[in-house]
């Protein structure tokens, strides 16, 4: 026991020291405009040499300070959760490389060096979803692989078409790509990386299916590491984005994401699949103002979105803890009577999720709605973003009264234990970057205050439209209206709705039944038909007639002899 905690507590002390050092050095780089290339030759061999490339500026410190501060909580929150764990020493190992790879994908500004670190948080998050041996984890870690490669696939390409610029260090060219016709293949191929790595439409199906990895691994995950990678590697790229006119299709996956993930969530029950529905949302979010050109804004919005979703996680996990691996939150109800510590951490995450205002996601999402009404949007657009931002209150607000207003039932009155203090201490500390990181953030990263002057009505709307979309969530839960929905009449409806569009059975079953029955009916029909008929059998049929034929010629018969005499006089009596 002693030496669990001896490596837990190492381990977070370790990150959180380096967390503080890295956000302190990142705020000193962006006030005094810093950048440093950091070079390593690593192999000279006559003309060729191999270097690897460091680029520490303000964005890449303040996003490691991020990333390790969270994995410090995290594992220290681990020690407690993962109590029955015989072999946490390799789980917090599996967590550190994680972060290890996710911090090489941070400070590379080449394409190389930027693939250990992508391929690394691939191979890692497939071993940590199947940490619970069973068969739906081994399931749903092969979806989560597979659909990853795709984009490592893209990566891959795009590194291959990088060579015609004579090296990988892609931000020495990033100006230079927006004239050439490499550079649009290029912003292509970065652009289906990061749908893969960030879950868009069509490849959202994993993020849900990759909550059977344990929850502190999904608070880490689903906060400031695997997904927000391919947010990351689109904030480097999006000059090239913006200028070879791909933007706009990213605005829409991003849009038709936030929808699809927000109307899922709603009919979902359960507790961690819901959590994991708005991270897609808030992605979906991220990626669509990153395609109209404001790369700091979704920046601002990733670290503020890093900070609460790691803290619904974490009180997520100890529900789930102490109702005896419970999840479905119609067994839950009443628990703010018996976790008073953890349900005050879970409504201060849930209303920063909802944007709640002067807490963490007030700043950035308000920032982002009301740059989105000065924009020059479609309809379409503008009805993705606000419809999504009620959604994202509605199943807010649903999830709280489930979960903590809710009547009592057996499964809470049986299985109840207390606060449990030691993961409350990691979880005290996200609380308060939850509430004051966005307010800190947005002083340090925009200096000078910017007015936007609206209409009153274009003032509130987001309010507004957080507000009714709570209430809605309110009475969707006290009413009788979703023992309707949930009928056999709206069973197509609620089924389309409630399952992200079709896109688990499409991305699984959908992949694999109608090749292998297509493969079947091939078989069939040509393998076992009409080639064995021309080919292997028709052939030894019609080889073993004709052998019967000759045979019977050989059989010394007085009147064959002559029958051939007879022809063969005939054949010369013609030729002459």
């Amino acid at each position: 026991m002693n030496w669990r905690l001896s490596i837990c507590f190492i381990s977070s002390v370790f990150l959180f020291v380096f967390s503080l050092f890295n956000l302190f050095l990142g705020f000193y780089f962006f006030l005094m405009n810093i950048s440093y290339f950091i070079e390593w030759e690593v192999v000279c061999l006559n003309s060729m040499n191999i270097v690897m490339t460091l680029l520490l500026d303000w964005m890449s410190l303040m996003f490691m300070g991020f990333v390790m501060f969270i994995s410090s909580m995290v594992i220290f929150y681990s020690n407690n959760y993962m109590e029955g764990d015989p072999y946490i020493s390799r789980f917090i190992l599996l967590v550190l490389m994680f972060v290890l790879s996710m911090m090489f994908l941070i400070i590379s500004p080449n394409m190389v060096s930027i693939l250990l670190g992508w391929d690394g948080l691939g191979l890692i998050s497939y071993l940590l979803v199947i940490y619970y041996q069973n068969f739906k984890s081994y399931s749903a870690g092969m979806l989560t692989v597979l659909s990853n490669r795709l984009g490592d696939v893209a990566f891959l390409l795009s590194i291959a078409w990088m060579l015609n610029y004579g090296s990988w260090n892609y931000v020495f060219y990033l100006n230079y790509m927006l004239t050439d016709a490499e550079g649009v293949m290029i912003s292509f191929l970065m652009m289906f990386a990061a749908m893969t790595k960030s879950a868009q439409i069509p490849f959202s199906s994993w993020l849900p299916a990759a909550m059977a990895a344990p929850t502190p691994v999904s608070s880490l995950v689903h906060s400031s590491t695997l997904v927000t990678a391919g947010v990351y590697l689109m904030i480097r790229f999006n000059d090239l984005l913006v200028g070879s006119g791909f933007g706009k299709y990213l605005l829409l996956v991003g849009g038709m994401t936030m929808f699809m993930s927000g109307i899922g969530a709603n009919y979902e029950f359960d507790l961690k699949k819901i959590i994991a529905l708005s991270t897609l949302s808030q992605l979906g979010l991220m990626m669509s103002i990153l395609s109209m050109g404001y790369p700091e804004l979704a920046f601002f919005h990733l670290l503020t979105h890093a900070l609460f979703k790691a803290l619904l996680f974490m009180c997520a996990g100890v529900i789930i803890h102490n109702l005896g691996d419970c999840q479905d939150i119609r067994f839950m109800g009443g628990l703010i009577n018996f976790f008073p510590m953890t349900a005050s951490c879970f409504m201060v995450s849930n209303l920063a999720l909802c944007g709640f205002p002067f807490l963490a996601g007030f700043y950035s999402k308000d920032l982002i709605l009301e740059v989105c009404l000065m924009s020059n949007l479609n309809m379409i657009s503008f009805i993705f973003y606000f419809f999504s931002t009620g959604l994202t209150a509605c199943y807010t607000f649903r999830l709280i009264y489930y979960v903590m207003c809710n009547s009592f039932n057996y499964n809470t009155c049986s299985s109840m234990f207390d606060d449990s203090w030691f993961m409350l201490k990691s979880m005290f500390m996200m609380v308060l970057m939850a509430v004051v990181g966005g307010s800190m953030m947005s002083w340090i990263m925009f200096k000078t205050p910017s007015m936007i002057c609206l209409p009153l009505f274009y003032k509130t709307l987001a309010l507004s439209v957080s507000l009714l979309g709570g209430y809605f969530g309110y009475y969707i839960s006290m009413s009788y209206y979703s023992s309707d929905v949930f009928s056999i009449m709206m069973i197509f409806s609620s089924s389309f709705l409630g399952s992200m569009w079709f896109m688990p059975y499409i991305s699984t079953k959908g992949s694999y039944i109608y090749p292998l029955s297509s493969g079947g009916y091939y078989l069939k029909s040509f393998d076992q038909g009409w080639c064995e008929h021309f080919g292997a059998q028709g052939m030894y049929s019609m080889f073993k007639n004709f052998t019967i034929i000759v045979q019977s010629y050989q059989n010394n018969l007085f009147k064959v002899y002559l029958m051939l005499f007879f022809i063969w006089f005939l054949f010369l009596f013609y030729m002459n």
